[in-house]
């Protein structure tokens, strides 16, 4: 051990955040281990690490006897060399003792410190594998601590490289990411030392080697986090989204609502001349953002839901979580949307089935309704 150890522990939690103090605990426990190996106990023993020069002590406390029982060596074995250089581990002759303490007697306890160079060599080649693992085990967990702390956000990455099936390696400052195919929006290019915006699904440290950071570019959160960045009265409170309807890469409804008085809560996410909702767009390459107030009213927010199509009539079972839309012959394909794409983002954003007719085809159903009502009556008549 040395200052040079010293220096090593003071940059390490300098720059990467691993405690001093942890790794000299870390250092104290391995020496102790040594101890333990060789002397076959621990509980008459301590270390003494100084943690200025880096130096290290080990005391252990003997008892004085008159003269050190050597253990007999097992029969068969060649340990006669090794009962020569016996120490005891818990006794220490009166002799040895009183070189330590000139005025002890038998029975008393000395303090000793354990000078055996192998002991030392071997401490301190295990402490060294002690310090390599600690700092190890510390990076991940401060990685690890790091990220999570990230998790549910968004992070910017740099990309370094696409892989055969496209999954894109992703650098996130200390460590790296895969964004996967299936995490990626539909026709998004990237290209390497590209700058994207990703969102934190979970981390876990749980992977082999090291911390597992999942992110995504098509979940609806990352549209949420875009405009909590975005617009000030979100990150302020003064506006709160309701909830999100997207099929990334295509379009997306967010429906808000103002927290405070007199306060436009969809124009606030639009911005003068649509300037903040645009900067989203473009972020998301271009993916339509509808946005919608928010309502406690079901019939009505599902008709804000189907914006930009105008609707006739809405009623909304709320028990049942169904709901029927009329609206007028020119409308019904704007309500329904290109491959059914507005009714369904509208009954993913409001938690309701949506069924929608035009007038016509409502006025079909009374009018089948009511012929069934005469023909009841006509049979009743009959059989009087």
């Amino acid at each position: 051990m040395s200052k040079e150890l010293i220096a090593a522990l003071d940059a390490l939690e300098k720059e990467n955040g691993i405690s001093k103090e942890v790794m000299f605990e870390a250092i104290e426990k391995s020496l102790m281990d040594e101890y333990k190996t060789q002397f076959n106990t621990v509980e008459n023993g301590r270390v003494v690490l100084d943690r200025i020069t880096g130096d290290f002590h080990i005391y252990s406390d003997r008892q004085v006897v008159e003269e050190v029982s050597v253990p007999e060596p097992a029969e068969g074995s060649n340990s006669r060399k090794n009962t020569e250089k016996y120490i005891s581990a818990t006794e220490i002759s009166l002799a040895d003792a009183r070189k330590i303490k000139p005025n002890c007697q038998i029975g008393d306890i000395v303090t000793v410190e354990v000078k055996s160079e192998e002991f030392s060599r071997r401490a301190a080649k295990n402490a060294k594998g002690t310090i390599v693992q600690k700092i190890r085990e510390e990076e991940k967990a401060a990685l690890y601590n790091e990220y999570h702390s990230k998790e549910k956000e968004i992070i910017t990455g740099i990309v370094q490289r696409i892989d055969e099936k496209g999954n894109v390696l992703v650098d996130i400052g200390r460590t790296q990411t895969t964004l996967k195919v299936s995490d990626q929006v539909k026709g998004e290019t990237f290209e390497r030392g590209d700058r994207i915006k990703l969102y934190v699904v979970s981390v876990s440290n749980k992977e082999k080697p090291g911390t597992l950071v999942r992110v995504s570019r098509t979940s609806p959160q990352l549209v949420e986090r875009l405009f909590e960045e975005e617009v000030t009265e979100i990150k302020d409170g003064i506006v709160e989204i309701m909830g999100i309807a997207r099929e990334a890469g295509s379009r997306t409804k967010m429906a808000v609502r103002a927290k405070v008085p007199n306060v436009d809560p969809v124009g606030a996410c639009v911005g003068v001349n649509g300037a903040r909702v645009k900067a989203i767009v473009n972020e998301l390459g271009n993916e339509q953002i509808d946005i919608i107030e928010w309502d406690e009213n079901p019939a009505q927010l599902i008709v804000n839901a189907l914006s930009p199509a105008k609707v006739v009539s809405a009623t909304a079972d709320d028990e049942e979580k169904k709901a029927e839309i009329i609206v007028s012959e020119q409308q019904l394909s704007l309500a329904i949307g290109k491959s059914g794409q507005n009714v369904r983002l509208a009954a993913k954003l409001t938690g309701f089935g949506i069924d929608i007719k035009s007038e016509a085809q409502a006025n079909e159903d009374i009018d089948e309704t009511a012929g069934d009502e005469e023909d009841v009556e006509l049979t009743l008549s009959e059989e009087e």
